[in-house]
């Protein structure tokens, strides 16, 4: 079976993206998550804290995976690692025009680069990590979003 790779922020992981990786993992037998570092983007935790997370939070469950990092273009990495197979989760209809945006862009690009969508569980088709990190900035209960390490790491760094 060939190798896929979850690319995404992960800022932080939450139930919704385990849940993905857990899927995955059932359809592909081994799931690269792959923190793509956009420095444009503003996040809360550095890439380095963020594959802590997620080795930390998916160690338990599973060993099907690994977490690193890919500073540029998804099709970069593609070429760089010979996986061409990226998953991604789909909350809603919006999530769906921005997915197949990238998807068409990405293949336009390489046309070896496929993209596998997987909708999201119903329990988590509200859920991003910027809502995990308001909730939890105004000290909200965000246990049922994500892992109990995720949830006291976000308030150590919300602490003023």
């Amino acid at each position: 079976m060939d190798p896929v790779f979850y690319p995404g922020s992960f800022d932080p992981i939450t139930y919704g993206h385990i849940d993905i990786i857990e899927r995955a993992i059932k359809v592909f037998g081994f799931v690269r998550v792959v923190i793509m570092d956009n420095p444009k983007k503003s996040t809360l935790f550095t890439v380095d804290e963020r594959i802590d997370l997620i080795r930390e939070c998916l160690s338990p469950i599973t060993s099907n995976f690994e977490a690193e990092k890919h500073d540029g273009l998804l099709v970069d990495y593609c070429e760089k690692t010979g996986i061409y197979t990226a998953i991604r989760g789909l909350r809603a209809l919006t999530d769906f025009d921005y997915e197949f945006q990238m998807a068409l862009t990405n293949k336009a690009l390489n046309d070896k680069v496929e993209s596998v969508l997987f909708i999201a569980n119903v329990k988590h088709t509200f859920l991003s990590s910027s809502l995990v990190k308001e909730i939890a900035q105004f000290d909200g209960d965000i246990s049922e979003f994500v892992p109990p390490l995720v949830a006291q790491k976000l308030k150590a760094k919300l602490i003023i």
